[in-house]
Formats: C-alpha cells, structure tokens, sequence
C-alpha cells in the first residue's frame, strides 16, 4: 500500500468492456519528508488507478497495486494492478501529524 495525492483524471473512450464505467484517476505517490519528518511530499511518480471509493482531485489517498488491487468486489472482475482503497483524514509519524484533512 502507498499514499498518493490524486492529481488528475483520465478519459478513455475505447477500452476493454469490463472497464466501461469505472473511474480512473492520475495520482502521485507522497512519502514522509525525510529532513523533518513533518510533511508528505511528492515522489515525482504518478500512476493510474481506478477509484473503487469516490475520491476527488486534491484528495490523499491509500492505493494498492498488483493483485492486491483486484481484492475488492468492485475490482475482482478488472484488468488493472493499481487502485484507490481509501480516502486518507489523518497521517501520524510518531508524536507528528504530519497530514490532517482538517487542516
């Protein structure tokens, strides 16, 4: 699993019958800054993944790749290796919070 901030979305109009309707999102994975521990930043990387919890651009988000990301009953059918499992509210590092929804 890995934390990711959603960046964008994705439109494909030819595809697959089983991915017609699914929701498919760019997002950028965050790591905890190593300097202080007290922030999430971005990697530099994105990834496409199909959104089984309704999230939104902006959003922190778990994600899971591999087959891990066909484990959900929205999923199991999909040929995808990357998907959202979770909308993120609070990450603690230790004593830190070092991202909060309501901040």
């Amino acid at each position: 699993m890995f934390l990711a901030r959603i960046t964008g979305s994705l439109v494909s109009t030819q595809k697959v019958p089983s991915m017609v309707g699914q929701k498919l999102l760019l997002v950028e994975p965050l790591r905890v800054d190593e300097q202080d521990q007290s922030s999430l930043k971005p990697t530099g990387r994105s990834f496409v993944v199909v959104d089984t919890v309704g999230a939104g651009e902006g959003e922190v988000v778990l994600c899971v790749q591999g087959s891990s990301a066909r484990y959900t009953p929205e999923t199991k059918a999909l040929p995808v290796d990357a998907a959202i499992i979770g909308i993120v509210d609070q990450v603690q590092v230790g004593a830190k919070t070092v991202f909060n929804t309501n901040k």
